[in-house]
Order: structure tokens, then sequence, then C-alpha cells
């Protein structure tokens, strides 16, 4: 099972990551664990200093910007 995260405070550019790759894995068809991170402390524990931002199994893959569809899915393929 993959372990998505998704950080951001919650501005509607966040939402909008967190809604494709909510929609990357439902259309994949694989087994993941999406969580929202919102608070700026755990944000910069994690080195994520421009959101939004998303990780995969720990690896940060995207930051400071909303990733395109096709994008996430290859992260999860």
């Amino acid at each position: 099972m993959k372990k998505i995260t998704v950080y951001g405070p919650g501005c509607a550019k966040c939402k909008d990551a967190e809604e494709i790759v909510r929609r990357a894995v439902a259309e994949t068809g694989i087994e993941a664990e999406v969580n929202k991170v919102s608070d700026i402390k755990d944000m910069m524990r994690a080195g994520i200093m421009s959101t939004p931002a998303v990780s995969v199994d720990g690896t940060i893959k995207v930051t400071g910007r909303v990733p395109k569809l096709d994008e996430v899915k290859g992260w999860l393929a």
C-alpha cells in the first residue's frame, strides 16, 4: 500500500492537489492511504517550504504547484 501525503494549509490550490491525488488513486485502483497535513510545524519538519506539496512513500514529488492528474498516476505506477 502506498502512503501519500498532501501538504497545505487549506488554500484553494492545496484542496485542488488533494482532490487530484484522490482522483488518481481512484482511477488507478491502487491501494493507497492519503493523508492531509495542514500544520505549519509538521510541514517544516518534512522539509516543505512551498505549498501545495505531495509526497509518496516519504519522497517529496512536487512542491509549490498543483500536480497534473497524469503526473500523479505516474508516481503511483
